[in-house]
């Protein structure tokens, strides 16, 4: 069989065009919209290699939970007991952050299992109400026994969930999901954000990813890449009161561990008009 040169060329391409473009292809809207947002000047306010002492920058919820940190990074190991609240853990930023933020990070799995979540909680704070005071380190010890119903039914905050498998640990594909919480409302009800994802190809074990998460007014926009290519997602509250400020959570449930690097945050710099600039 003869193939003309423009025909071998063709089939060279196809075996050659990095994943991460016909990747990037499946998504052009989403990654438009990242793209659109990335575009502002930013400037890091915060960071952690993870290398040195997690307890200069961080505080704990949970007493099973550990966090510990090598040359590789931080890494946040829940307990092991499968739906046993005291084994949930959640770590924080000690710094509280206002405004659009971008938060890039390398995150590697470290557990094998296939069920259960990890979340990004961004900008965080407390109902107000009673004893959840806005400053949440003023009732760390009601979290002690990190229970998601504490955090959804007594706090403001953005909810990401990602290296995220269903609870009958029968779907292998991983999806991803927003929630804006609701305080005192009714649990979980009405808390999503629009759309959800489902990935096939994204947190394997052992495999590092870098994502980068941006909050714009009402947007959170995210970019993930590893080996395999690049994805994004974008979901909208386009309801639900936006959230202005707070801490920065990382929560595992049970059973769950990863390895953070080169955790960082940004805002965007703004002129004297109160624009944001871009490039």
């Amino acid at each position: 069989m003869n193939f003309s040169g423009k025909t071998i060329l063709a089939l060279l391409l196809a075996f050659t065009v990095p994943q991460t473009r016909a990747d990037e292809e499946k998504n052009p809207k989403e990654r438009a919209a990242f793209e659109n947002a990335a575009s502002a000047k930013w400037q890091e306010v915060f960071a952690d290699d993870g290398t040195g002492s997690w307890k200069e920058k961080w505080f704990l919820d949970g007493e099973v939970g550990t966090v510990t940190n090598s040359p590789d990074g931080m890494t946040l190991t829940a307990g092991p007991e499968s739906k046993n609240d005291a084994h949930h853990m959640v770590l924080w930023t000690k710094q509280e952050f206002a405004g659009d933020l971008k938060i890039e990070y390398d995150y590697t799995r470290t557990d094998e299992a296939s069920q259960f979540v990890t979340i990004l909680y961004i900008q965080a704070t407390g109902s107000g109400k009673g004893q959840f005071a806005k400053d949440i380190t003023k009732w760390n010890q009601l979290r002690k026994v990190p229970a998601m119903t504490t955090y959804y039914d007594n706090m403001h905050t953005y909810h990401l969930s990602y290296a995220a498998f269903g609870d009958s640990g029968q779907d292998k594909t991983s999806y991803i999901r927003g929630r804006r919480y609701m305080p005192h409302a009714k649990g979980l009800k009405g808390t999503e954000l629009t759309p959800d994802y489902h990935f096939d190809k994204l947190f394997a074990t052992g495999v590092k990813h870098h994502i980068t998460f941006i909050k714009r007014d009402r947007d959170l926009l995210l970019r993930i890449e590893n080996p395999d290519g690049i994805r994004y997602c974008h979901l909208h509250n386009g309801k639900l009161p936006v959230v202005t400020e707070g801490r920065i959570g990382l929560r595992h449930m049970f059973t769950r561990s990863a390895r953070y690097r080169n955790f960082r945050i940004s805002v965007p710099i703004v002129d004297a008009g109160g624009f944001i600039k871009t490039p």
